[in-house]
């Protein structure tokens, strides 16, 4: 009995209830302290179930129902079908449930696991045998030849390597460089033209010199000779004032600007008051009073809406007629506009002659680059200097310059400036060594 009795109050133990989709579980759990209680042992047959419907929705409708729109579940039917027993589809046998269920079909598509019809469409054509081997060249991977025996793509003509001619030397010998015309599309490609500006200047190498510039010229000459440089010397002085004024003005603007940013402007300093007139100016006086704005009546604000679509109306009636008028002198405008191109082009012309003229005399005074191509120095002796024979002559100008410019203005060489050595910018300092100076 005691046995017995003892058996028979040992609990039982409960069994483990597993999912039925085999992941284990266990529903009646004493504790959640050890082992047992992991993730692994949690239940999971709800969560299991509920994928599971969502899998038989997809395979059926394609997708979740949950993410429908409620258009393509729901129809709302306001207006019933009178004729819905007429129409009614009579018994047929591929209705049953039974071929129902057979019909039903998965909205998502299979896997492929072989080739077929379909799948052999998408698929890419397969490597060529060739375009292997480069492959496999460029990736460097390592291929098999004879008896299973490795190639070396590297060791070129070491036997095992390969051998192939590249695509250079395939297509070499196609193309001619020099040939007169293309032969694919028959097109002689031709140099732009570009007209120089030295194919217009008339000037020679050495200009005759001026009569003027003899040791012993005629009165008529060097008088000549001696107006030409005074006005060439007054067209400098000229733009040496014009140049000092805009430097001046330049300054005195930035002395207005320096006044500006310290305090009051220029022209908008006043006097100070005296003191008793100060004295007489009270605040209140100063402060002027405020006119409030009054507000519109029912009939001034109608008045106004009705004034201001009048005014719209006739704007868009004067913008009406303005388009018409314009569309019937249409005419006169294209007769105006031919004429001011046929302007536009004279005068362009002019000016294309005019500049070709000047371009005959050389580029003297023209910009070209960063710099300006000087003009020919005028070199002129005035009276008192003039000598009577070769012995006393004075030598005058400079061979050298003459031809610098003369290279310069008929287009030969560019345009350059003499560059001066710059002055050193940090003082030397000289130091005395501990050594030196103990000179004794």
């Amino acid at each position: 009995m005691p046995l017995s009795s003892k058996a028979s109050a040992k609990p039982a133990t409960k069994k483990t209830v597993h999912s039925t989709l085999g992941a284990p579980s266990q529903h009646n759990q004493p504790s959640r302290k050890g082992k047992k209680a992991w993730r692994k042992n949690v239940d999971l047959q709800e969560v299991e179930e509920g994928i599971e419907e969502l899998r038989k929705e997809e395979r059926a409708t394609g997708t979740f129902l949950h993410k429908q729109a409620d258009d393509q579940l729901f129809v709302v039917d306001v207006k019933g079908d009178d004729k819905i027993r007429s129409v009614l589809p009579k018994f047929k046998s591929s209705e049953l449930t039974s071929a129902r269920i057979l019909a039903q079909r998965s909205a998502v598509p299979a896997l492929v696991s072989r080739a077929t019809a379909t799948s052999t469409k998408k698929r890419k054509a397969p490597l060529s045998k060739e375009d292997k081997e480069r492959l496999l060249r460029i990736g460097k991977r390592t291929r098999r030849g004879p008896f299973n025996s490795v190639v070396d793509p590297a060791a070129f003509g070491q036997g095992s390597a390969s051998l192939e001619l590249s695509e250079a030397v395939k297509q070499s010998g196609g193309y001619d460089p020099w040939a007169a015309q293309d032969a694919e599309n028959g097109v002689q490609p031709k140099a732009p033209r570009h007209r120089h500006p030295r194919d217009g200047i008339e000037v020679p190498a050495i200009l005759e010199p001026h009569q003027g510039t003899a040791y012993n010229p005629p009165a008529d000459a060097h008088q000549a000779l001696l107006l030409k440089a005074y006005a060439v010397e007054e067209k400098r002085a000229e733009e040496a004032a014009r140049l000092a004024e805009e430097k001046a003005r330049f300054e005195r603007a930035r002395k207005t600007v320096q006044e500006d940013i310290e305090g009051v402007p220029a022209g908008m300093k006043i006097d100070d008051l005296p003191q008793d007139e100060e004295e007489e100016v009270t605040g209140e006086e100063m402060a002027l009073p405020k006119k409030m704005p009054q507000r519109k009546t029912k009939s001034q604000r109608k008045k106004a809406e009705r004034l201001l679509a009048e005014k719209r109306v006739l704007i868009e009636r004067a913008r009406k007629k303005s388009e018409l008028a314009l569309i019937h002198n249409t005419r006169q405008l294209r007769r105006t506009a031919n004429k001011t191109l046929l302007a536009q082009n004279q005068a362009h012309a002019l000016r294309r002659a005019a500049l070709q003229e000047k371009l005959r005399h050389g580029l003297g005074g023209h910009k070209i680059g960063k710099h300006r191509v000087p003009v020919e120095e005028v070199d002129v002796q005035l009276g008192e200097d003039l000598s009577e024979s070769l012995r006393a002559l004075k030598p005058e100008g400079n061979l050298f310059r003459d031809r610098f410019t003369s290279l310069q203005q008929r287009a030969l060489i560019e345009p350059r400036v003499p560059v001066l050595p710059k002055k050193r910018r940090h003082r030397i300092i000289e130091y005395e060594k501990h050594a030196w100076k103990r000179f004794e």
